[in-house]
């Protein structure tokens, strides 16, 4: 059985009654718990100003919609250097100020616009129950791409390729959170160091052994320890054994055989070769012979026997 407690967005909201309104969605009504703390200048008060109501958009249930309605209380600040005369509790976990939407399903907005775009995330959207425009969608993504990050102190430096062979330009990666902070157009040195010298809280960079974001990191940021991360040393650890196996593979193989094998290998090589390619050429002037003579090869006078057989 399924409780109110389970229909709340977070703790801190109590929940009174669960309905379902005439058009089948469902509305939950509670009220946010009071902790009268101004949110611009931290200071709590004890004497309430009113209530007042909010309604905001949650996860669907059922493939239905789910309504919020929120009593929340407003305070009186006391404050004289305060600018606030009045405020209303708040609860980023439960939504932002002005929302009309949860944030968990703030984030999932963000989520389907990222993995499918405008429209198709609208249409998937609303086959789950949650009735969002394309232009909604793309506002919420980009009001998530302009929260600014906190600064990043161990970031990745690589190339990104615009157009692959073509076109390259830098993507730098925040390697504790696992998020891109920034692209640049190209991979110049330059570049790179301008943008190094501009964000002097980076302590580690992780590259490759391209020598240019090394002259970049050196000049631009010359506190960072640089390092090569776990991607780049097996790739070269693996172009090393490579080019090892190229330049002494031929060599070693070629010393476990006398020269006698060696040679009677080479013509044995050789005599395969010219049977395959004898093969090839007699099968093409087969081909050429019933193309000019008008009439079908064998083997598809045979696969055509076959099937009116199989059908028959």
């Amino acid at each position: 059985m399924v409780s109110k407690k389970h229909w709340a967005p977070t703790a801190s909201v109590e929940v009174g009654e669960v309905r379902q309104s005439e058009t089948g969605a469902w509305v939950v009504s509670g009220r946010l718990v009071p902790n009268g703390i101004c949110p611009e200048c931290g200071t709590p008060s004890r004497q309430r100003h009113g209530w007042r109501r909010r309604r905001i958009e949650d996860f669907p249930a059922e493939g239905q919609g789910v309504w919020i309605e929120l009593r929340v209380c407003r305070w009186r600040c006391f404050n004289s250097d305060c600018r606030r005369r009045t405020f209303s509790d708040r609860e980023a976990a439960v939504a932002t100020p002005y929302a009309r939407r949860t944030s968990r399903q703030a984030q999932l907005l963000s989520h389907m616009a990222h993995a499918a775009g405008g429209s198709p995330a609208e249409r998937l959207l609303r086959r789950l129950g949650i009735r969002v425009s394309d232009d909604t969608i793309l506002r919420q993504l980009l009001r998530a791409a302009q929260v600014c990050p906190p600064c990043a102190r161990i970031i990745g430096i690589d190339d990104w390729s615009w157009r692959k062979s073509q076109t390259y330009g830098t993507i730098i990666v925040d390697l504790e959170r696992r998020d891109v902070i920034y692209v640049l157009e190209d991979r110049d040195v330059v570049t790179c160091t301008d943008w190094l010298r501009h964000h002097p809280e980076v302590e580690v960079i992780s590259r490759d052994r391209c020598g240019l974001y090394a002259q970049a990191a050196r000049h631009g940021a010359p506190q960072a320890e640089q390092v090569a991360d776990r991607f780049h040393i097996v790739q070269n650890r693996s172009m090393a054994i490579e080019e090892q196996m190229n330049l002494h593979g031929r060599a070693t193989g070629r010393a476990l055989l006398s020269d006698a094998d060696n040679i009677s290998t080479a013509q044995n090589l050789l005599k395969s070769r010219l049977a395959h390619r004898k093969s090839r050429e007699e099968i093409f002037r087969t081909i050429s012979a019933f193309r000019v003579s008008g009439a079908p090869a064998p083997w598809f006078r045979h696969e055509v026997t076959s099937g009116m057989s199989s059908c028959n």
